[in-house]
């Protein structure tokens, strides 16, 4: 009889972080993450319901999921965040900057509060993470970081250009910290997801807007969250170990950026 191997990708007893966890692409990480055998500890920032939701999705795969309330802008409630969760598991090993915003801001009635609101969340709240994760993942002897940006940080996004602004900007720090970690074991990288069927973009894709901008997607519709969370899991995975610094585009051929 043939002996039965681990999973493919096996990420049993190690401890993955996911920011805005709770909803959309974060939710389906979390969930691709425990079917993997990681635990998982879900930020969220209001939806406590969906949150312990995510939870009861994750623990089902036999792994320990507890949710953790941040406001990952807030640099002060990130790093006790962080602190309760080694506090509970022990360790970090996985680092999934998923959360962020998406708010249309046109240029000539943008608002300083609404401007300052897009930077903190996407940008701030994605060093914020990483700098008190960093320190826990280079005792430890390694660790992984995936970053997610978006085909707006690459191309830029009429109307959304602080949206855009932030996006480009994690994608500079992906490549940035890859080559600062990489002695330390710590791997960085990022995925650009395109459009994504969400909460965040449904009143849009359902609109006219939306629909021009499918219509020039070579595979032709959006993607869905267990597309983006794939991708996220590979590169967390013992099976690209050899690749820091990549910028992985999930977008069905959108945005073709070598």
């Amino acid at each position: 009889m043939q002996k039965r191997e681990k999973p493919f990708i096996d990420l049993s007893g190690r401890v993955t972080l996911v920011t805005g966890g709770s909803r959309g692409i974060g939710r389906a990480v979390v969930e691709a993450f425990a079917r993997a055998g990681s635990d998982v500890a879900v930020n969220f920032v209001a939806n406590t319901t969906s949150a312990r939701a995510a939870c009861d999705c994750a623990t089902a795969y036999g792994v320990t999921a507890r949710a953790y309330k941040a406001n990952i802008a807030d640099h002060a409630a990130v790093k006790q965040m962080v602190a309760d969760i080694v506090a509970d598991f022990g360790r970090i090993d996985i680092l999934v900057n998923n959360a962020g915003i998406w708010e249309r801001n046109p240029i000539d009635s943008m608002s300083v509060e609404r401007l300052q609101r897009t930077l903190n969340v996407n940008l701030l709240g994605t060093f914020y993470p990483v700098m008190e994760a960093v320190p826990r993942m280079k005792s430890q002897g390694g660790g992984c970081i995936i970053n997610i940006s978006s085909t707006a940080g690459q191309r830029g996004e009429d109307f959304y250009s602080p949206y855009a602004t932030t996006k480009g900007g994690v994608i500079a720090l992906t490549k940035s910290l890859a080559v600062e970690l990489a002695a330390d074991n710590i791997r960085v990288n990022c995925v650009a997801p395109g459009w994504v069927e969400t909460d965040m973009t449904a009143e849009v894709l359902g609109d006219e807007r939306g629909r021009a901008a499918l219509s020039k997607i070579p595979l032709g519709r959006a993607g869905r969250p267990e597309e983006l969370a794939g991708p996220v899991l590979f590169l967390a995975s013992d099976l690209a170990t050899f690749i820091t610094g990549e910028i992985l585009n999930v977008n069905g051929g959108a945005v073709l950026c070598g």
